[in-house]
């Protein structure tokens, strides 16, 4: 039986990854969006729900069956992320802006596997990431700069050698590229593979969206928000901010994106790695019709 949707909690992950919902940093740029996007479609549908069958979790646009770009139905390991991503297709008004439905998005690729990608290359394809970290590059000039990057960056690199037992490459000349430990590629070749198909796809997406793998693992570790990791990925671009200015527009915009798809991310993984409750809870509404609105709250089990 469908499982409808009503309002769905923002603080549904308190105290574990993030800080919020997804949605809270799309609503300021979708107007942006909606004048450039060819990818909107009109919205075609009333409701968005769940089913479960044969163990997986599938969602119902009204009495249809959502299928992946491929034509593959689309279906999710578990309840919580078939509901974020159901809120994320009743969040669509008029039209469907598919440019910020990120977790449809990597749920699709999960499925699809578009490019055929084993796991053995999503493990390559993440560490590479490590060898051209965004927070291996410590640039000298302004000296300003530098001693940010020194601040910020350097007190979560340490934290992530003493969780994972490694050694993070730094460069202080740009012209070089640093050599990255063989023991430290073995071990996180080796956390990587403790991880479910799902979750790389997550951790690939995080990666090749900051540009880090260093404040990817400090993300999923919960040493830093996602507000924390996008700001420490664009200390350079808010170096250049406060001496030159803010282009709003802009900045703005890819600030938002940024944590948007960083958010994404995280949920993803933390979905496809742990067993997660889902507990429902029926709240009167307020409304004239006095109806009850199904309210679903997340609670992670073991945290």
């Amino acid at each position: 039986m469908a499982a409808p949707l009503g309002r769905f909690s923002v603080n549904f992950l308190s105290n574990h990854i993030v800080s919020g919902s997804i949605l809270r940093y799309t609503c300021p740029i979708v107007n942006i969006f909606k004048r450039f996007n060819s990818r909107e479609t009109k919205k075609f549908f009333k409701n968005a729900t769940i089913t479960q069958s044969d163990g997986w979790y599938e969602v119902n646009l009204d009495q249809r069956k959502l299928r992946t770009p491929n034509g593959n139905l689309f279906r999710v390991p578990n309840e919580a992320l078939a509901l974020a991503v159901a809120t994320e297709w009743n969040a669509q008004k008029k039209f469907i802006n598919r440019n910020i439905m990120h977790l449809t998005s990597l749920c699709n690729t999960a499925v699809d596997n578009p490019m055929h990608l084993t796991r053995g290359v999503l493990i390559k394809s993440i560490l590479h990431f490590m060898e051209t970290d965004t927070v291996s590059f410590f640039i000298k000039e302004p000296p300003e700069l530098y001693k940010m990057q020194k601040d910020h960056w350097g007190s979560l690199i340490e934290m992530v050698e003493e969780r994972y037992d490694i050694e993070v490459p730094v460069m202080e000349e740009l012209a070089a590229i640093p050599d990255l430990n063989p023991a430290t590629a073995e071990k996180l070749a080796k956390f990587l593979q403790s991880q479910s198909d799902w979750a790389l796809f997550g951790y690939n997406y995080a990666v090749e969206t900051i540009k880090s793998l260093v404040l990817t693992l400090g993300l999923m570790d919960k040493m830093i928000t996602v507000e924390r990791c996008v700001k420490l990925s664009r200390l350079e671009v808010d170096f250049q901010i406060e001496r030159w200015g803010n282009v709003e527009w802009y900045h703005d915009i890819d600030l938002y994106d940024l944590q948007s798809r960083m958010s994404a991310a995280a949920l993803f993984v933390h979905w496809s790695n742990e067993t997660v409750k889902i507990k429902r809870k029926s709240m009167l509404s307020s409304t004239s019709s006095s109806s009850y609105v199904p309210l679903f709250s997340f609670i992670v089990a073991g945290s």
